[in-house]
């Protein structure tokens, strides 16, 4: 019986360890075009994983090939915000986040990464009625 409680607890180590991570997109779906052409999107990263080193995340917004360095936001430890450029000839664009970060692991920390789903974040011109 001992040896099989062991067994146990050996299968359950890794899902203990290994948390659950979410990303939550906190972009709106659609914005007004406006005259400089760039664009906030904001995300927010929640995760029950104890080994994360949070002073290694590097969050980023992926456009295609491009990629854009997000920054923490003042008010929020878990936000993350950036500026992405959506050209004037474009109606919409599709993007994702990525965050990098290390984890503690024995002997040394290692690198990991989670990516949320893409989403599209459409343009829309303003009413002349405002």
């Amino acid at each position: 019986m001992r040896t099989m409680k062991k067994f146990f607890l050996l299968l359950l180590a890794p899902l203990m360890l290994a948390g659950c991570s979410t990303i939550t997109n906190l972009t709106p779906s659609q914005q007004t075009r406006n005259a400089t052409g760039l664009y906030p999107v904001e995300a927010a990263w929640e995760s029950r994983q104890q080994s994360i080193r949070y002073d290694s995340m590097k969050p980023l917004v992926m456009v295609g090939l491009d990629s854009y360095p997000m920054r923490r936001t003042s008010l929020m430890n878990n936000r993350w915000e950036t500026l992405i450029p959506i050209p004037a000839d474009k109606s919409s664009i599709n993007y994702r986040f990525k965050f990098d970060f290390d984890y503690n692991k024995i002997p040394q920390p290692r690198p990991d990464s989670k990516m949320s789903p893409e989403y599209r974040l459409k343009i829309v011109e303003e009413s002349a009625g405002q």
